[in-house]
């Protein structure tokens, strides 16, 4: 029996907090990527943050098992793959651009879980949703002023489409975790995987790209405390810890958020501008991922308002 339960204030609290720190992270690797590169720096937060996995799970008497140790492996690469696109976006794009576009991920993993399992079909009102995103992807690739150069155009949208390629690879590990025998592993342990590969191999990347510079000063430090033990190490958690006790399915309304304070903070910290058509296809963007992510809550309000109505009458 599923004895997960509906939101209540301290999950509703918690989830604003995730949001607000996942829609921080991309905003702070920008930051401080004068001193440490975006993919070094979450090379290095990955492998720490791994390390303090492990030792929670020994701590825990949580044993490593190798019987999911394919799909692991597998979800390392793509979470590897997540990151190193994001990393290499920041260089040529804005952090609340990439923040939009990274988090077109629900619409991809819905995508991928349709086609693999059958209990996850979309109804036409998801596929209006996902309609929805797409256009608003298409309007925020063009959301840029007519007065940059077009050098410079071309440069943000080579960015715009790696962090859309690493929205990609985030929905394709969506699909991975919930089709193989990832789903009934520990979540410390799937964690454990991700950690791992973006580690190994952001890390051969940062070096074979010559990004492997780090100049230590009291910002890139601060930067890269916040990026692990805040962003891959506490909030990965806290976020597992709702799934073992809250609905997933009313967790994920809340998903429309991070874009929100991702492009609020890029503005606000890194001084970006926010073109009109940005915003309008930014808009679209999250209508559509709350539309995709939030279908049953939203039948549920609908259903209840409509019955309220009738029961007046």
């Amino acid at each position: 029996m599923d004895n997960r339960k509906s939101l209540d204030g301290q999950a509703t609290s918690l989830m604003v907090v995730l949001c607000l720190i996942w829609g921080m992270q991309q905003v702070a690797l920008k930051a401080v990527a004068g001193d440490i590169a975006p993919m070094l720096q979450i090379s290095l937060r990955s492998g720490i943050a791994a390390l303090l996995v492990g030792a929670l799970m020994l701590w825990r008497g949580e044993g490593m098992s190798l019987k999911a140790w394919r799909p692991g492996v597998v979800v390392g690469l793509l979470f590897a793959a997540e990151y190193l696109m994001v990393g290499e976006a920041l260089r040529h794009t804005s952090a609340s651009r990439t923040v939009v576009f990274l988090y077109t991920a629900p619409i991809f993993a819905a995508l991928g879980l349709h086609w693999k399992l059958p209990a996850e079909r979309l109804g036409w009102i998801q596929w209006a949703g996902i309609a929805l995103a797409f256009a608003g992807v298409a309007t925020a690739f063009l959301g840029r002023d007519a007065q940059v150069p077009s050098a410079s155009a071309a440069n943000m949208l080579w960015g715009d489409f790696l962090a859309l390629l690493g929205g990609v690879s985030w929905g394709a590990t969506t699909v991975v975790i919930r089709t193989s025998s990832l789903s009934q592993t520990p979540p410390a342990q799937t964690l454990l995987y991700q950690l791992v590969g973006a580690f190994v191999l952001l890390l051969a990347a940062a070096i074979a790209l010559g990004q492997s510079g780090f100049n230590p000063t009291p910002r890139a430090w601060t930067g890269l405390l916040f990026q692990t033990l805040i962003v891959s190490f506490a909030s990965f958690l806290a976020w597992f810890w709702l799934l073992r006790n809250y609905l997933a399915s009313r967790l994920g309304v809340f998903s429309f958020l991070t874009p929100v304070f991702g492009i609020v903070l890029g503005a606000l910290v890194l001084d970006e501008p926010l073109e009109a058509r940005f915003v309008a296809g930014s808009l679209l963007v999250l209508g559509g991922i709350l539309v995709v992510s939030g279908h049953g809550w939203l039948r549920t309000t609908a259903a209840g308002i409509l019955g309220a109505r009738s029961a007046r009458q």
